[in-house]
């Protein structure tokens, strides 16, 4: 099918990168090492994610800057004197005993890449969304960088476009922080470019509040580290991988509600949207009928503990609380199904579930969340991503760069807020699919959004061609 590629992504044009270079904080900081969390330390979490704004030069003449200035200075001189105060970001991760992370607070730096790129902001399209063309080039994997220990935390690159508008990427190793975390940085840096003598939020350390307890216990049911044998083949492919995002404004919203029943349809949207794609997933993948399928629902925790954790606090303070169903269960029950099971599945999480989560990782030896038949997604629609200003107004995409990151492609996504081109607010998500699941997926979808709630599917999830 046509309609599974991005007409952007046949955009090419040519980046030219100067040598690439570390940042070091503007001032002296404290030599030390600071233990990451129980929760930061999990195999789950030992990985890239990246990170894409764009900004635009019609935005300059109502931004402090102007066009007088040189985003790379002005944003390379930011994160000098941000990493004054988010120092451990300029050091690099030890392992210890246990597999238990630490920041050695070296001081080395963060990698910066400075580039300028062949082609305006406007050739992009219309609607900026991933899959962004040449990402590559934009966030480029500078050789021997990307590893998880003993390599930069963060990975910044700032390109130039010919029209004199420019994107800031950045790659963040998650074990550093989630997305709250990496937006209070971005923030910081922002607020520094136009003339800060500091952030207005204080970065918060604090990560012994998210340690196992001594003696740890696990006092909580936590399928979501099960270990699931991949029986079948059932990790997604990762050979011929489509990307594509899809758009969920209020009409589309609305049209997908209509299929729960009356006591359900106050839902959230992330509770209506992540039981929608997890079932139409599940049928583009043709999971066994009595396999069990899993959707991870990515969980900020920071208000569950009494007190909150601390304002300013930038490390990884999430759940992955999980809903379990057999692919026939979730395929052949109405919506609502899988509604309640997402419901419950994100009201497990308190402080009692977190802590619970730490005592397993040092009992277990910090495991990976299961991944066979799992989708997982996490909601950045209020992180903040689009309201990082550098001086030159906000971005007008800013977020994740992709879904389907981590080290198994295709088993996360993202939830983005959007507008599209004809004003309306919603929600992007970018799936990461096989070519042939991607037509399936978006077939199924299509379906459901023109009322049919029926799937083209028998009990051996093999497409039923519609009667013409």
């Amino acid at each position: 099918m046509d309609s599974i590629k991005q007409s952007s992504s046949q955009l090419v044009f040519t980046v030219r990168r100067q040598k690439t270079e570390l940042i070091a904080p503007a001032k002296p900081t404290p030599r030390e090492t600071k233990l990451l969390s129980d929760i930061d330390d999990q195999e789950g979490l030992r990985f890239q994610i990246p990170v894409i704004n764009f900004y635009r030069k019609d935005s300059y003449s109502n931004s402090s800057m102007g066009g007088n200035h040189d985003p790379i200075k002005v944003i390379k001189k930011a994160i000098a004197e941000t990493l004054v105060f988010f120092y451990p970001f300029a050091g690099r991760l030890r392992e210890g005993n246990g597999r238990k992370l630490m920041v050695d607070c070296t001081g080395e730096g963060v990698m910066f890449v400075e580039a300028d790129a062949d082609v305006t902001l406007e050739e992009f399209g219309d609607e900026l969304q991933p899959p962004f063309p040449c990402l590559e080039e934009l966030l480029y994997d500078v050789p021997g960088s990307a590893g998880v220990l003993n390599c930069p935390l963060l990975l910044i690159q700032v390109t130039r476009l010919k029209c004199g508008s420019f994107i800031f990427a950045v790659r963040l190793n998650h074990t550093m922080s989630d997305a709250t975390g990496l937006v209070e940085f971005m923030t910081a840096v922002g607020e520094m470019a136009r003339g800060a003598s500091a952030p207005s939020t204080l970065p918060v350390w604090c990560s012994e509040l998210l340690n196992a307890r001594n003696p740890p216990r696990v006092t909580r049911t936590h399928h979501e580290y099960d270990e699931v044998p991949d029986t079948k083949g059932t990790i997604v492919p990762s050979d011929d991988m489509v990307h594509k995002s899809f758009f969920f404004g209020p009409s589309e919203v609305s049209a997908l509600r209509r299929f729960l029943p009356p006591h359900l349809r106050k839902c959230s949207t992330f509770e209506l949207l992540t039981s929608v794609i997890w079932r139409c997933r599940t049928i583009s993948l043709k999971a066994d009928p009595e396999e069990e399928v899993r959707v991870l629902c990515l969980v900020n925790a920071r208000f569950k503990f009494n007190p909150p954790l601390p304002n300013g606090f930038y490390g990884n303070a999430f759940a992955f609380p999980v809903a379990v169903a057999t692919a026939e269960k979730l395929v052949k029950n109405p919506l609502g199904y899988a509604l309640e099971l997402v419901k419950k599945a994100k009201s497990d999480v308190t402080e009692e579930y977190m802590k619970s989560v730490a005592d397993l990782m040092v009992i277990k030896g910090r495991p990976h969340f299961a991944v066979v038949r799992t989708f997982l997604v996490s909601d950045v629609t209020r992180a903040g991503f689009g309201e990082v200003d550098f001086g030159w107004g906000k971005p007008v995409y800013g977020g994740p760069a992709k879904g389907g990151v981590g080290p198994f492609p295709g088993v996360a996504s993202f939830y983005i807020p959007f507008r599209n081109k004809n004003g309306e607010n919603g929600i992007v998500v970018p799936m990461c699919l096989p070519a042939f699941a991607m037509e399936i997926f978006v077939q199924e979808l299509e379906r459901m959004l023109k009322g049919d709630d029926v799937p083209l599917v028998n009990t051996n999830y093999a497409i039923i061609k519609p009667a013409l």
